[in-house]
């Protein structure tokens, strides 16, 4: 059974996917620790196959996104060396079917572009996704897959822990979503504050976006472990898709290997 290897390496995570044909077979989440060596991030990844009784020498190709440069050489090394493949490495050079309208194409992260390719290709329409991870990011792309744009605003996570950083008097949170909208506690405070707080910027922002030429109709796309902690507008249809930056960078390897 051969397979391909796709990883989105994000600031906090490094989320792996095993895809055969356009099927993802298996997921997985470690830590983006930049002082991991290469041997013991290739280690982690064998053992990860093992624990699903699957061989890394049924990886026939490999594809990484990045957003921290700092840790690409460790993981190519690892690749290169555990596996034997050496992987595509994402950015707008390469072959996406997405035409990017971005003054400087080349700082559009990583995995942005992997998350617009996913979406296009899977709903065939002008898009727009919101990405609640380490930030909050929001893409446009239209029904003639142009990457218009977007918008990026700090993550919850981020925006908690700051929070606590600078306010000594303010304890660490659960972020989970609130009861009511006032709260009786310092911590329901935090929470109703944090978390209501975003879920207005989120819906107030998407609500601006769909007023733009060309995307009334645009599909809703939310992805991002955070994204479960919003309330969307009713008048959304929202899709919700954990999975989109890893069927994006399947679509890529596709169109470049």
């Amino acid at each position: 059974m051969t397979m391909i290897l796709v990883m989105d390496i994000g600031n906090t995570n490094i989320k792996f996917g095993l895809f055969k044909g356009d099927k993802l077979i298996e997921s997985w989440r470690i830590s983006a620790s930049n002082s991991r060596t290469a041997d013991e991030l290739g280690i982690v990844v064998g053992n990860l196959f093992a624990s699903s009784n699957l061989s890394l020498k049924n990886v026939k190709g490999v594809i990484m996104a990045s957003v921290q440069p700092a840790i690409n050489y460790t993981v190519e090394h690892a690749c290169e060396y555990y596996i034997g493949k050496k992987p595509i490495v994402v950015n707008t050079e390469i072959n996406t079917g997405l035409k990017f309208l971005y003054t400087n194409p080349e700082e559009l992260g990583a995995d942005r572009v992997a998350n617009a390719v996913a979406a296009y290709k899977k709903y065939n329409a002008a898009c727009i996704i919101v990405d609640c991870g380490t930030a909050t990011t929001f893409s446009a792309i239209s029904k003639n897959a142009e990457f218009l744009g977007g918008a990026i605003a700090p993550g919850i996570k981020a925006s908690a822990d700051a929070l606590t950083d600078v306010a000594s008097k303010l304890p660490k949170i659960e972020l989970i979503k609130p009861k009511n909208i006032i709260g009786k506690s310092t911590i329901s405070n935090m929470q109703s504050g944090i978390i209501n707080g975003f879920t207005g910027m989120i819906n107030y922002i998407l609500t601006r976006m769909k007023k733009e030429p060309g995307l009334e109709e645009a599909k809703i796309i939310a992805t991002g472990g955070l994204s479960e902690l919003i309330t969307f507008d009713e008048s959304f249809k929202v899709i919700k898709d954990r999975a989109l930056a890893l069927h994006g960078l399947n679509y890529i390897y596709n169109m470049n290997a």
